[in-house]
């Protein structure tokens, strides 16, 4: 699945400029946006996907017809299951749901046998799982990604993350973190935002997802990590 998808121009808050000249374009792949935090990097995903943010692009923003996304927050409904919460976005787009690949997504983010569950009896880190599911749900060729492993512990956390990126691997995915080390194992292209710029990071030159004990990553990591202090 490819697209000419992105967001290109400059962006304004009231009378104020947030980014300047951005020209992203998003093709098949992983792309990573780190950042301080004000940058607006969830200003960038809320534009491509349409929703309200406050800010209007003065450029062009293109975007498939169906998006994925995952906001920072889990968002999910306290009067639905978590079966009906992964299929949530289905129903309300119209399209019949599928049980059973719902099951599946949960059982493949380690819920199996939840479903029935209100959202109010799982950890926060379940929650994101739940979350996770719903979004690997709607089967978008771009998919919005925000902070979508903030809440997990390490070791569910790089589990999460392989089975995103195999979840997602021939789609347009742009994911904000502020994880120096996710960004540059996932990311195909590893971007900053700073001074309403954005700058492209070369991540190492190995197979995704990239090995976080190889040499050559925890020095990555480090430069990233430098970089961003000084942001």
């Amino acid at each position: 699945m490819t697209g000419d998808w992105g967001l290109h121009g400059t962006v304004r808050v009231g009378g104020a400029t947030l980014l300047d000249g951005i020209d992203l374009r998003l093709g098949p792949g992983w792309n990573c946006l780190l950042g301080p935090s004000g940058a607006g990097k969830s200003t960038i995903l809320r534009l491509i996907a349409g929703l309200p943010c406050g800010a209007r692009c003065s450029g062009r923003i293109s975007r498939p017809e169906r998006i994925g996304w995952m906001a920072q927050g889990d968002l999910l409904q306290p009067r639905l299951s978590v079966l009906q919460n992964v299929m949530l976005l289905d129903n309300l787009a119209g399209r019949r749901p599928d049980p059973a690949r719902a099951e599946a997504l949960l059982a493949d983010v380690g819920l199996a046998g939840v479903g029935a569950r209100r959202p109010d009896t799982l950890s926060g880190g379940q929650r994101q799982r739940v979350a996770l599911a719903r979004t690997l749900m709607q089967d978008a060729p771009l998919v919005l990604l925000d902070e979508p492993f903030s809440a997990l512990d390490p070791a569910t956390r790089a589990t999460m993350q392989d089975l995103a990126f195999a979840q997602l691997r021939d789609r347009a995915v742009l994911m904000v973190t502020h994880d120096p080390a996710e960004a540059l194992r996932l990311g195909a292209r590893v971007l900053l935002l700073h001074a309403r710029r954005l700058t492209a990071v070369l991540p190492p030159d190995l197979p995704v997802p990239r090995d976080l004990a190889h040499p050559a990553m925890a020095q990555a990591t480090g430069a990233l990590l430098t970089r961003l202090r000084a942001a």
